[in-house]
């Protein structure tokens, strides 16, 4: 069963390498109009478009938190820290993106998202959180 499990997970992390050299094909793309490609802070957001809509496809209204995170190395790490933030009762959707080094989370409108305490959550994963960007929905 170990083996089985250990195959499953090399399998999962052939997949996002595949699937970050098909987000680096797509850099060029235009996406005009599309709440992925607003500045924010100052910075333009870098995130998989498709997976962005997808994700926020539901949240009107809410407020998505956009985190940069080093040390985000396998699916273990990914999974840890989706873990570690669906335990929170104020988050409402995570998404992980292993490929990308991002982390989405929505919460409600009138939640004060602190960086502090992000920071805290992935470091207890063994990943560092470098950047936060909050885009009201």
């Amino acid at each position: 069963m170990k083996h089985f499990y250990y195959l499953f997970l090399m399998m999962l992390s052939i997949s996002a390498v595949s699937q970050d050299h098909a987000m680096h094909d797509m850099e060029g793309h235009d996406h005009e109009g599309h709440l992925h490609d607003t500045m924010v802070d100052g910075k333009l957001l870098k995130v998989n478009p498709e997976r962005f809509d997808r994700f926020v496809s539901t949240l009107k209204g809410k407020q998505v938190a956009v985190i940069s995170v080093s040390g985000m190395v396998c699916d273990f790490c990914a999974r840890g820290i989706e873990k570690t933030f669906i335990k929170d009762k104020t988050v409402l959707k995570v998404d992980v993106d292993l490929s990308g080094g991002k982390v989405l989370i929505a919460y409600s409108p009138d939640k004060n998202i602190n960086f502090e305490d992000i920071k805290k959550k992935i470091l207890s994963n063994g990943q560092n959180a470098t950047d936060l960007q909050i885009i009201k929905m």
